[in-house]
């Protein structure tokens, strides 16, 4: 898509299709989401959609990664520009600007289907929020399950939580910048583990640290495998559109009976894809996970390997261990909890923070 070639995220939160749901035949739903935004001024603004899931969620029995959704409609768009907004209480733009689409009011989206708004200039200050609201329709929707966005849904004339919306894949800003970095990996690289709107997950304070020079895309999945990305399927497709990822998989292939053996196979097929498609890799160790028995003896194993071979295979390579394990590593006790809380997090990004700065040549 061209639309890359202009277009790069303007906010540190993660967004992406996790999981589906269904809305009456004659219901139209009007929804809001709330994104901070990360460098301030005046630009271009167009939001990515997808009508593909990127990543299975839970067990799979209800949405998969690569899942084609059936064609729903967007009604009406609209954007507005927020200073505050809680989980709880939707914030109230002072007004809404109709966001268009190829120069309509409505949108049909079909299924498999990429799509971008049509471009809306904006002056936002950093840290406001740019406020999306959707009206929509449909029988099988894309949405967020656990997104750590703030989230509404309009109900008898009040704005109630419900992850119930499908949600841009990327808030697209055409400002310049030194160069796009993605973040890609599961529910610990997407935040799961710190509040909702707290923006306390360790890319987002590494984001922060290392300056408005360079965009930021947040591509982490709760439920996320490394098996998924490396189908090479609608996720792989995003991280393609960036010049460097922060690599982070592991924990859920683990958890869901991978081998060691498969897990490598595909941070290798991972690691290789980006770097063919000119993107530079900076790959982590899975982080601790409070795992015991055969599944610690796996995590062990797995990660002595992604330090001495793995490595070799990608541009840089950071072992985020020492910073979050407690009783040793071979005891693998998760000092911060399994998703880092925003402690957890602060001392994640206090370690990678130096190694992004060699990684980028700052």
């Amino acid at each position: 898509m061209k639309w890359f070639e202009t277009y790069h995220s303007n906010t540190i939160a993660a967004g992406g299709n996790q999981s589906i749901f269904t809305l009456q035949e004659s219901e139209i739903r009007r929804g809001r989401v709330y994104y901070k935004i990360f460098a301030g001024g005046e630009f271009r603004y167009s939001l990515l959609f997808s009508n593909i899931i990127d990543s299975t969620f839970a067990d799979g029995s209800v949405s998969h990664c690569n899942l084609v959704c059936d064609e729903w409609e967007i009604v009406e768009a609209a954007v507005g520009i927020c200073d505050t907004c809680g989980e709880f209480h939707a914030g109230e733009p002072d007004s809404m600007l109709p966001l268009f689409f190829q120069g309509q009011r409505n949108k049909t989206v079909m299924p498999g289907e990429f799509f971008t708004s049509d471009p809306i200039s904006l002056n936002i200050r950093k840290d406001q929020y740019l406020c999306l609201e959707l009206s929509f329709r449909g029988q099988m929707i894309p949405c967020h399950e656990e997104t750590r966005l703030p989230v509404f849904i309009q109900e008898n004339g009040h704005w109630i939580p419900s992850k119930e919306m499908p949600l841009p894949g990327m808030i697209g800003c055409d400002r310049k910048v030194r160069g796009r970095i993605g973040f890609l990996g599961d529910s610990i690289t997407q935040g799961i583990g710190t509040p909702v709107n707290s923006y306390a997950h360790w890319n987002a304070l590494a984001a922060e640290a290392l300056g408005e020079e360079y965009s930021f895309w947040n591509l982490g999945l709760g439920f996320g495998r490394a098996q998924d990305a490396a189908s090479d399927g609608a996720w792989l497709f995003k991280a393609k559109q960036t010049d460097a990822v922060v690599l982070c998989y592991g924990v859920n292939d683990l958890l869901q009976g991978r081998s060691g053996e498969q897990i490598e196979e595909d941070l290798l097929a991972i690691i290789h894809t980006l770097r063919k498609n000119h993107v530079r890799v900076l790959l982590q160790t899975i982080p601790p996970f409070d795992l015991s028995g055969a599944e610690l003896a796996t995590w062990l194993r797995l990660n002595g390997r992604i330090r001495s071979t793995l490595s070799r295979e990608a541009d840089g390579i950071f072992d985020v261990v020492p910073a979050l394990i407690e009783g040793g590593e071979s005891q693998g006790r998760a000092r911060y909890g399994g998703h880092p809380n925003e402690d957890g997090c602060a001392a994640w990004a206090r370690a990678l923070i130096p190694v992004m700065k060699e990684f980028l040549n700052l």
